[in-house]
């Protein structure tokens, strides 16, 4: 059976889905949920890619639309290594 590939939208390295935490638009929030149906976005477990996806607007992009970020979305990061 093959395995999902998936992009971090900070650093662009592509893995297997299980390898990144995913993202979505919910209500116009960007929301961390592993799983749901529709347009997902997705990141390293690494602090920096979600800086780098942040500050490159990457989330609004894949998603198609604006998204307002919680800074307490940063708390899923443990350090700068993931």
């Amino acid at each position: 059976m093959a395995v999902p590939i998936r992009t971090c939208a900070g650093c662009g390295r592509k893995a297997p889905r299980a390898d990144f935490l995913r993202f979505a638009a919910v209500d116009g929030e960007l929301r961390a949920v592993p799983e749901s149906r529709g347009r997902g976005v997705y990141t390293c477990h690494r602090s920096p890619c979600f800086e780098l996806a942040l500050a490159s607007k990457s989330f609004n992009r894949a998603l198609r639309t604006a998204v307002r970020v919680d800074p307490a979305l940063r708390d899923l990061y443990t350090d700068a290594n993931g």
